[in-house]
């Protein structure tokens, strides 16, 4: 089984730009306003436009909802002082990198929809 999320944004460019930058995804295929699957490793997002979803989709927001209200996007890396460096060179808002007392290293950050993600670390010290 493999996962994959689909986020459903209001600027796919804009989007594209942070997972892009900050977390070192990689477009699959082409890219387009409606539809554009990005990797990272085994990691897989779709970015898909708001617009594109009809008026009754369950998935359809009201104006002034936050996107992704009570899910944590977790994303586990190999070196995570290196995905650090990555996410704060992109001049994006991030945490502090903090050594969690379950034995995982980790930083958090907002996308710019209001998805929550974490960053951590796939082995402890």
């Amino acid at each position: 089984m493999q996962l994959k999320l689909e986020l459903f944004v209001e600027a796919p460019e804009r989007s594209l730009d942070f997972y892009r930058r900050a977390l070192g995804f990689a477009v699959q295929g082409s890219a387009s306003a409606e539809y554009t699957m990005l990797r990272n490793g085994d990691a897989l997002i779709a970015v898909n436009s708001r617009s594109s979803l009809s008026s009754d989709h369950p998935l359809r927001m009201q104006s002034g909802e936050r996107a992704g209200l009570g899910v944590e996007i977790v994303l586990s890396v190999n070196d995570i002082d290196d995905a650090y460096r990555i996410a704060k060179e992109s001049g994006w808002p991030i945490s502090d990198l903090v050594q969690q007392t379950w034995g995982l290293r980790d930083f958090r950050l907002i996308d710019p929809d209001g998805y929550y993600l974490r960053v951590t670390s796939y082995h402890t010290n």
